[in-house]
């Protein structure tokens, strides 16, 4: 991907490095995906009931069978969508040292970019969001979260959270290296963001909240793979207006679509593949959004609640 030289956002709150931040003080891990160890997990300024092992291991086996972090965050401190009290945060852009921090404020710019013209085509605004790069352990307005939560986004404060070494686990662990890949990942949570400033998540959370479980599961899985379809719209604006392609760009993105199926995750976890737990969506079903945004750069194709067939 040629991203080098390009404008970078302003909207990142850098926070790596930070230490007892509202009550944190675990360790800098090193390169390795390592867990703190022997500390109860403060939330909303009170001890949790789950220690610091075992909320982490809750959130893994739950990320790895596709269940949105944000859900997790929100029964552990009680909130619920939209209905959240944002945290004080710096304002002030952050000044980036770092190749992959400098990468990811590029990938925001043309996001922020690409959904400004889109938002221009509907008669609207936007309103752009702000990314906070964390280590460790991070405070949202949505709750307390840790790096094995992986990246999510807070409809409360509108904000994107990536610990970067989640890129490494998306390469060595589930097989989905490449620039393009965790360009992906980052267009796929500002998706999040389009949907909360078109209204979709909340129309989602009250369809869930009058649904079965299976149901409320097959309503996340449409929500998903729109943000999916979404990405795949960043990517096709981006390089109409940048050219920002190298060959092999996008079969990283099909790829690191496909390596967060749920039913590759849950096949990768040694369990059984269970369609009514699904959350995200399949490999295919993942890629194929994607490839569906990419291929028509435009919202009006991102209706997957429509979708007779996903």
């Amino acid at each position: 991907m040629r991203w080098r030289g390009r404008r970078q956002s302003k909207n990142i709150e850098d926070q790596r490095g930070s230490s007892s931040r509202g009550g944190f003080s675990f360790p800098r891990r090193g390169g390795g995906f390592r867990f703190p160890r022997g500390r109860g997990l403060r939330v909303g300024g009170r001890r949790g009931g789950l220690g610091g092992v075992g909320l982490i291991a809750v959130v893994v086996i739950m990320w790895f069978l596709g269940v949105d972090p944000a859900v997790i965050l929100q029964s552990l401190t009680g909130n619920s969508g939209g209905q959240f009290t944002s945290p004080q945060t710096n304002r002030q852009p952050a000044k980036l040292g770092d190749d992959l921090g400098k990468f990811v404020a590029v990938v925001l710019a043309d996001t922020e970019d690409a959904w400004r013209l889109q938002f221009k085509q509907l008669g609207k605004t936007y309103k752009e969001p702000r990314l906070v790069l964390f280590s460790n352990v991070v405070r949202s307005a949505c709750g307390a979260a840790q790096s094995a939560t992986g990246p999510f986004y807070c409809p409360g404060d509108q904000k994107i959270y990536i610990d970067l070494s989640f890129f490494q686990e998306m390469k060595f662990r589930l097989g989905a290296p490449g620039d393009f890949a965790q360009a992906y990942v980052v267009a796929h949570e500002v998706g999040h963001h389009i949907q909360t400033l078109l209204g979709i998540s909340k129309q989602v959370r009250r369809a869930k909240s009058n649904a079965s479980r299976v149901q409320a599961n097959a309503i996340q899985v449409r929500m998903e793979l729109q943000a999916d379809c979404m990405a795949g719209i960043w990517a096709n604006n981006t390089e109409r207006a940048k050219q920002i392609l190298e060959v092999g760009d996008i079969d990283e993105a099909l790829n690191a679509a496909s390596a967060i199926g749920d039913d590759r995750l849950q096949q990768r976890g040694g369990g059984r593949v269970t369609p009514d737990s699904f959350t995200h969506g399949t490999s295919a079903q993942r890629s194929g959004w994607f490839k569906r945004g990419f291929k028509s750069g435009q919202l009006n194709s991102c209706d997957t609640f429509k979708a007779a067939k996903l």
